[in-house]
């Protein structure tokens, strides 16, 4: 019975290939020439696509969601993505997160996210009001940086040429735990569901 009181942020979320975090490192690593001490950088050791957030849920429901979430994925085939290009939310004069796009098979990303929507609106989760628009964050202005200092960032950002285009071969979606530690989140797989299966 203690079990089902303990509460896990979770979310389903497609994890990246070790290539494509190294590229996003190289990226990174370009933009952080400029000291920018109002910028917060995502830990790519746990850079993922989130497909959707869950908030808390009690530790029982873990195997119920899991088996919504194996169910949507078999209704998808595996398809392949790419990162591709850069932006920022909401405008490079203003800006408050910095991301990578997704390429390629969206259509099908567009389709798996859906699926797992409906699959898990079945459970009771709300479902996703806003469109679904597929990126990587890798960063984060903090609350406190001024008008200057975002619409610097913003014009650092223009003048970032990303053109690499790294492959993502998506044949699995993950059921992922988010602790919130001071150093910042720590991510684990609770389970994995197969595309196609």
């Amino acid at each position: 019975m203690q079990q089902d009181a303990e509460q896990i942020r979770s979310f389903v979320a497609i994890e990246l290939p070790e290539d494509a975090k190294r590229g996003l490192a190289g990226l990174r690593a370009a933009l952080q020439r400029g000291e920018h001490r109002f910028v917060k950088w995502v830990n790519l050791d746990g850079i993922h696509l989130t497909l959707k957030f869950l908030g808390n849920i009690p530790a029982g429901r873990v195997q119920e969601v899991t088996g919504a979430v194996e169910e949507a994925a078999r209704d998808v085939p595996p398809f392949r993505l790419e990162i591709t290009g850069t932006g920022v939310f909401p405008s490079l004069r203003q800006v408050r997160v910095f991301w990578v796009g997704i390429g390629g098979e969206v259509d099908e990303l567009l389709k798996l996210q859906q699926s797992i929507d409906s699959a898990l609106a079945a459970l009771g989760f709300a479902r996703e009001e806003r469109p679904f628009v597929p990126h990587l964050t890798l960063a984060r202005i903090r609350q406190g940086a001024s008008p200057t200092e975002r619409r610097n960032f913003g014009e650092l950002v223009e003048t970032c040429i990303f053109e690499e285009k790294y492959g993502i071969d998506v044949g699995a979606v993950s059921l992922m735990k988010s602790q919130l530690t001071p150093t910042g989140a720590v991510y684990t797989r609770l389970s994995l569901a197969e595309l196609g299966s």
